[in-house]
């Protein structure tokens, strides 16, 4: 048995602020990942959904939920919910069915449809959650969140305002390529210095805004890929999905105390660090081997963190690497080459599935102008609330 799975189809629905249901995404964004695989709905023995938290009680299921609006033919059905690491648990769901010989082809489905501005946690008081003590208690809306990174970044390695434009600039410019991007407009670092503030020292181009969109991808095992007619295609040899340690010692909202270390020493590695090495451990190569990365810029200035994480430089070194243009396209290792959430926005379930979608694209070499040449080895790498690590490797 072989650890790797096939992606025979990748489909997206572009990004923007639609105003129709969830359901109507994923749906687009499955016929478009079936088509580009070759294969009929009939055809998928299991549909793995990333669930949505809006958009009503269809939200709460839904595989089944899309399984049904595709038309009921028997397939297996789960359903999956991990905050922004919904899609890459999604897809290590469908790993293990097809691993486990559950299923030989598997439809993997993430859509929504977000609110106008900061998400919000769900209705009534719930004293024991900490996405809703956040907001009671601090006020901390997402913004906010993304402006205290960035302020510990400027703090501890002396990153500045301008170096957070320039990931914008470089994102805003790859994003114009995307035709499934929601923003599809080069910004200048000008641009970004005029808009307003939202959460000191982040404006409002170095915040990625909320969006609608469908993202999804078929996946199979390597024999049945053969027996399609697909003998070289874009295979998933790792998904991370590991939890913090304790204790963890560095602030990481929604949870608003970091906990002590009198009693039990730190890991070596922060909770981002340890999802990466568990994705280049399980698969056999390390961040030297990479040709290009899909990071979650839920700001600018956590995008310079993934570097750091990634391990594609040392600690305090990420605005060095993107002021030498190491993580442009034809540098070294391109960082979102999508145009990332910068150019996208956030739809939650569908993001990390968005992310190996642009992973197969950039493999197969069919992204377009924004194509990473030579691309080899891939990874998709985003963090969920609650303790959700994620990041998929990909090769060819």
């Amino acid at each position: 048995m072989t650890d790797d799975v096939a992606v025979l189809g990748a489909g997206m629905h572009p990004w923007g602020k639609w105003g129709r249901s969830f359901v109507e995404y994923g749906v687009a964004a499955a016929r478009a990942a079936l088509a580009d695989a070759g294969l009929e709905w009939r055809d998928i023995g299991s549909v793995v959904g990333a669930d949505t938290v809006r958009g009503g009680y269809p939200g709460y299921l839904a595989g089944a939920t899309f399984a049904k609006a595709l038309g009921w033919q028997g397939a297996r059905v789960a359903s999956v919910y991990a905050a922004c690491a919904s899609g890459a648990q999604a897809v290590n769901t469908a790993r293990a069915q097809i691993l486990s010989g559950l299923a030989d082809v598997v439809l993997v489905v993430g859509a929504d449809a977000a609110p106008k501005g900061f998400f919000r946690p769900a209705g009534g008081d719930r004293p024991d959650d900490p996405d809703w003590l956040r907001f009671r208690v601090l006020g901390a809306t997402n913004p906010t969140y993304f402006g205290l990174y960035a302020r510990r970044r400027m703090a501890v390695h002396g990153d500045t305002p301008e170096d957070f434009a320039q990931v914008k600039v470089k994102n805003s410019a790859l994003g114009a390529l995307n035709p499934n991007a929601r923003y599809r407009k080069a910004v200048t670092a000008d641009e970004v210095a005029a808009s307003a503030v939202v959460a000191d020292p982040l404006r409002l181009l170095d915040i990625c805004a909320t969006s609608d969109g469908g993202a999804a991808l078929v996946l199979s095992g390597m024999d049945f890929a053969r027996r399609h007619g697909v003998a070289d295609p874009v295979r998933i040899r790792a998904v991370s999905t590991v939890t913090p340690r304790y204790p963890n010692t560095v602030l990481d909202l929604p949870d608003i105390a970091t906990d002590s270390a009198a009693a039990v020493q730190p890991a070596a590695e922060t909770f981002r660090e340890s999802i990466a090495r568990a994705a280049y451990e399980e698969a056999g190569v390390g961040p030297e081997d990479l040709s290009f990365a899909e990071v979650y810029d839920l700001s600018t200035a956590l995008e310079l963190q993934w570097y750091e994480d990634l391990g594609l430089c040392g600690e305090g070194e990420a605005a060095k690497l993107l002021r030498e243009g190491t993580t442009a396209l034809g540098g070294r290792i391109p960082v979102n080459a999508s145009g990332g959430l910068a150019s996208f926005g956030e739809a939650v379930p569908a993001q990390a599935i968005a992310q190996v979608c642009e992973l197969t694209w950039q493999l197969r070499g069919a992204a377009g102008e924004r194509q990473v040449a030579g691309a080899r080895v891939g990874i998709a790498a985003n963090q969920g609330l609650f303790g959700h690590g994620s990041a998929v490797v990909a090769v060819r």
